[in-house]
Parts: C-alpha cells; structure tokens; sequence
C-alpha cells in the first residue's frame, strides 16, 4: 500500500497553501493512507501555560472546520489527532476518517509532557491508558501519540498484537529532531512494523521552533526510508505489509517474554 507523511506549518495563513497542495501531491501519488501532524488545524496550543477555555473551543471549532473538507481526498484513509470535549472535559483525541463512515476515535493521549512549550497536562486531560490494535480492511495499525513513543513498552505490546503500521503524529521540536528519529527507529524494530510520523512546522505563537521531518521507517532494522523537508513536506512511499509480519519471526520480536 501507499502511505503519505507530512510536516505542516503551524500558522493558520500558512496552511491553506499547504493544504491544498498536499491534497494534489496525495491524488498524484495514489496514496491509500494520510498521517496528519498532532492537532495540526489550530496553532500549537499548550506553548502557554495560561489556559484559556475559549481557545480550545475555538480550536475544536477549527478542526471541525478542517476536516469537514477531508472529501476533496476522495475515499484515502486519513489519520491525525483532534482536540474534543467531553463531558466538560479537554482530550487530545486520535482519529481514523474514512469517506464512507467518517470520523473513528481510536485512541485518547494518555502520556502528557508538561514543560515549557509543552504544556499539555495544564491543558488537558490524560485519555484512557489504551493501546489496542485497530483493523482496517485486513491491516493491523498502532497508535502512538508524539511522547507516547518515549513509553517503548506499548511498542513491544504491539509487535505481540501484530501490527504492522505505528502511526506517531508529533508536535515536536527542531532542536530534537535527531533524537525523535532515533525514538522512531526504535519503534519500529520493537514493534516490527512501519512506523510513520507527520509533524508542525516554523514557529508558534510564543517562539516555539517545531521540527518537521515527518518520516517513514521500515520495521526490520529500522533504517529510515524517507524524511520530509521544509522544501518537499510531503513523503509517499510505497511499503510491503509482508516484511512487517515476517519481521515479527526475527530478533528481537520473536523473543519469548
């Protein structure tokens, strides 16, 4: 199948360019599958530690503004992360879309930074510490938000449920980008499986230098086959489902807990 990762600018005037450009790159390519960056349709929020409950409202009501266009990708499975409401309560919400049956919640962050730039448990709150396997049209595929991969465990718990795609959107920075690659690496052996990452670009509203470099790695020994650049943000690769199930025969996956 064909997969696609990006890097997307933080600023809302940015992106309509972007968007509409990537909406061109995916038809070109064919792409089957789309990963958007961590809450990639609002400026980054948590760079303050001043909670303002109208600016998640507003950046809900963006995001629902966002992917009310997710049609112009015409039927491509389209992953990312979301802020919702609940019961009066603030999460950071992954998602699947698909054409025929819409949005899909499939996983709530559970591990939250809480630092300058990143104030994520001040904003909101931590989901439910699931991490199950999700299936879409026979294709097993994990979910890791951004400090999630840190938590390698639930990288080796999914290579025993099989996946054979881990789906990691970030909010990272650039000062970090090698060892967020490294973490990725990591990933995907532990899991034995294709890990990508979509993630913000340029500055948010308080300075904060995200890092882009969306990426794909390949599950046997971990050897990146592609990053994203200011200059190509976009990435599509065609991957093998197979070397990621038979990756789970060969060391370290096959050792016995």
């Amino acid at each position: 199948m064909k997969v696609t990762v990006c890097e997307l600018p933080d600023k809302l005037e940015e992106l309509e360019e972007d968007w509409q450009a990537l909406v061109t790159h995916v038809k070109n390519e064919k792409s089957d599958l789309i990963l958007l960056p961590e809450m990639p349709f609002y400026p980054w929020i948590a760079d303050t530690d001043q909670v303002d409950p109208y600016i998640w409202k507003e950046a809900v009501l963006a995001h629902e503004k966002w992917t009310s266009r997710f049609n112009s990708f015409e039927g491509i499975l389209i992953f990312g992360t979301r802020p919702v409401i609940k019961t009066g309560r603030r999460f950071n919400e992954g998602f699947i879309w698909k054409q025929e049956t819409g949005f899909m919640d499939v996983h709530t962050k559970y591990y939250l930074p809480n630092e300058q730039g990143f104030w994520e448990s001040t904003w909101y709150e931590r989901g439910e510490k699931n991490f199950s396997t999700i299936v879409l049209n026979d294709v097993y595929i994990g979910f890791l938000i951004c400090t999630e991969l840190w938590f390698t465990e639930h990288a080796r718990a999914y290579a025993k449920q099989g996946i054979q795609i881990l789906l990691c959107p970030r909010a990272s920075l650039f000062s970090t980008v090698d060892k967020w690659i490294l973490a990725g690496r990591i990933a995907a052996i532990m899991s034995g499986a294709y890990c990508l990452s979509s993630n913000h670009r340029g500055y948010s509203n308080q300075g904060v230098k995200f890092g882009g470099k969306g990426w794909i790695i390949e599950p046997e020994n971990g050897k990146v086959l592609g990053t994203t650049t200011p200059e190509q943000p976009f990435l599509t690769l065609e991957i093998d489902l197979k070397i990621a199930e038979n990756a789970k025969k060969t060391y370290p996956r096959d050792v016995l807990e």
